[in-house]
């Protein structure tokens, strides 16, 4: 019989952070087709804007903390030659679009921050999560399949790590 006491609520808040939420995708994986808002409270749909091209969507546990601007900060850096690609980005957290809004504009980044305060595209891409805080995870896309992953993304290496799996699978 399980019991909804403050204690267990902890503990299976512990348990979400350490277990996905679900599956991750797998390679070759359709994007998950949600609508969320972005810093701007507009609706992004990541199916359709990822039916062409490269889209790199990548999650972040909490808007502004070091970790997390250092992650935006290495691809706000790498932008100019993510674009060059033919690469779109959208940073995932489960922030406000207040708060979203507000860390995009402190840093000056150029790409729009998606405000997932239910969980649902994490819950999607299988991104684990817990206590308002996502894992740090990144996701590639072309012509809205999956391509690469990093479950355990790298905070200033952001950038890099999604350039290099760009150019290993452009032809």
């Amino acid at each position: 019989m399980a019991t909804d006491s403050p204690v267990s609520r902890f503990l299976d808040g512990i348990g979400r952070w350490f277990a996905p939420a679900g599956e991750s995708l797998a390679p070759g994986a359709r994007i998950p087709d949600l609508t969320l808002p972005d810093d701007s409270g507009a609706p992004v749909n990541l199916a359709a804007a990822g039916a062409t091209g490269w889209l790199l969507v990548y999650f972040y546990p909490r808007a502004d903390t070091p970790g997390c601007t250092k992650q935006a900060c290495s691809l706000r850096d790498s932008y100019a030659e993510l674009l060059d690609l033919g690469a779109r980005v959208f940073g995932v957290s489960l922030d406000s679009v207040e708060r979203q809004r507000e860390f995009r504009a402190k840093h000056h980044l150029p790409f729009a921050l998606l405000a997932d305060t239910k969980a649902e595209l994490a819950g999607a891409f299988g991104v684990p999560h817990s206590f308002g805080f996502t894992r740090r995870q990144a996701f590639l896309f072309r012509d809205g399949l999956l391509v690469w992953k990093d479950l355990s993304a790298a905070t200033d290496q952001q950038a890099a790590d999604a350039l290099a799996a760009i150019r290993a699978t452009n032809p």
